[in-house]
């Protein structure tokens, strides 16, 4: 008996010294891990073909969750619960279990991310890559952060449920008034249905209505010759001709092209029609977003900090700016130009199917860049390489104002908006970009100043 004792003791020792040991590595999480999330919903967004405002929510939401998971461990910045509509704070953690925060920050906002996209299995793919990583590094700590980063998930998948979006997607689609010369017409060479137009109905973040930052009305719409609408009319048409008339390297033609960011570009050849793949507003912004993130050698905390803000302020700028192209519901300047000035006449861009009054990019570009500003500083000078990955060359900026500015120009020189919605759209944005500055909380500025 004793000998069969000594034996089981024996082999049970030999087994357990074959066993490999667990892994206790530190698991580390870069601002590159969350550079390449967002790169990665955006590619999807280009795949997927989603709408501008569409896309806006697909950003907005995964960075928050994310975000909240970081706050709750750093103090250096604050949580967004009774800060944004209805949002109420996110679940605590097991203090019972070690958990790597940016860890569970990282699977929140991937799990987010594949939940908003059409191509779930894209966003696996690097899902899956990372979790291998981490595991191999430490399976108990990598278990505890994914539960945690799934069960934040879910806290936040409940709430964005409740923003609307799901009923906009049973609601009408735009009625066309064809009796209206000043309402808008779907335009060549697709003539599509207007995009989204009951996002007003969407949730807001900060801002407390979707009309809050209602602009001025555009000019009084008119076709004699001296009115200030058809003196706007007639300047799109000037800037077109000159532009074109100085060829494909003239800087006008060159800004346009590189802020169009029009996921609904159609291409016809023969009987074949297909769009272009091309990046929202958003995303190239949340591109710059990443630029600075990079020269500034923002650690992932501040570079989360960067994309929530700007990610929610440009949520509402679209919930903003589509309150009022539906609400003026202004004719293009192609329709008007074809009709009444030169019927054989092209904008530069292609016109986006969606009424003309305010600029999306405009008012979307004001709000992201009065928000870096406030993070980066004024006067940030940065090289955007954005559109690079689309065949456009490198762009330099000393300021995000000053892209701002040239983002909203570049609709005029495209062809396919009045001076008005530019210049007041703009203003819209960084009015409203200032107001999300100014109301949300999200740093400890007093705990920061004292680390630095």
């Amino acid at each position: 008996m004793k000998k069969l004792l000594t034996l089981v003791i024996t082999l049970t020792l030999l087994i357990s010294c074959t066993e490999e040991p667990k892994k206790t590595e530190a698991i580390n999480i870069s601002s590159e891990d969350l550079h390449a999330s967002v790169d990665k919903v955006t590619e999807i967004m280009i795949h997927d073909i989603f709408s501008p405002p569409v896309a806006s929510r697909i950003f907005a939401y995964p960075n928050i969750a994310a975000y909240e998971i970081v706050a709750l461990e750093n103090a250096d910045y604050n949580s967004l619960a009774g800060q944004l509509k209805d949002f109420t704070a996110i679940p605590k953690p097991d203090t019972t279990k070690t958990i790597n925060y940016e860890l569970a920050a990282m699977v929140a906002h991937m799990e987010l991310n594949k939940k908003l996209i059409f191509s779930e299995d894209k966003m696996e793919m690097l899902r899956d890559s990372l979790y291998g990583v981490w595991e191999s590094k430490n399976q108990v700590v990598f278990t505890n952060s994914k539960d945690y980063g799934l069960q934040v998930s879910k806290h936040i998948e409940t709430w964005m449920a409740k923003d609307n979006y799901n009923q906009t997607r049973t609601m009408p689609k735009f009625t066309v008034d064809t009796d209206d010369p000043t309402r808008w017409q779907p335009t060549p060479p697709a003539y599509m249905d207007g995009i989204e137009p009951h996002w007003n109905k969407i949730r807001t973040f900060v801002i407390d209505s979707a009309a809050q930052f209602k602009p001025l009305p555009p000019p009084a719409f008119s076709l004699e010759k001296g009115s200030d609408f058809y003196k706007e009319l007639e300047e799109v048409y000037k800037i077109s001709n000159e532009i074109t008339a100085k060829g494909d390297d003239s800087e006008e033609i060159k800004i346009a092209q590189f802020w169009d960011c029009n996921p609904y570009v159609s291409v016809t050849r023969g009987h074949l029609m297909f769009a272009t793949k091309k990046i929202s507003p958003g995303a190239h912004w949340m591109g710059i977003t990443k630029i600075a993130s990079r020269k500034t050698n923002s650690d992932f905390a501040k570079s989360l900090y960067a994309y929530t803000k700007a990610s929610i302020a440009m949520a509402d700028a679209f919930i903003s700016c589509w309150d009022e192209k539906y609400r003026s519901n202004l004719i293009r300047p192609e329709t008007l130009i074809n009709e009444h000035i030169d019927k054989n006449w092209t904008p530069v861009l292609q016109t986006p199917p969606f009424p003309e009054y305010s600029s999306g990019h405009s008012v979307v570009s004001g709000a992201a860049s009065t928000v870096l500003t406030e993070i980066y500083g004024d006067n940030f000078s940065f090289d955007d390489d954005t559109e690079v990955a689309y065949g456009l060359p490198v762009r330099s900026f000393t300021s995000f104002e000053k892209a701002a500015d040239e983002a909203a120009i570049s609709r005029m020189y495209g062809g396919i908006h009045y001076r008005a919605a530019v210049e007041i759209g703009v203003k819209q944005g960084r009015d409203l970009g200032q107001f999300v500055v100014d109301n949300l909380d999200m740093n400890n500025a007093q705990n920061l100043a004292t680390n630095k």
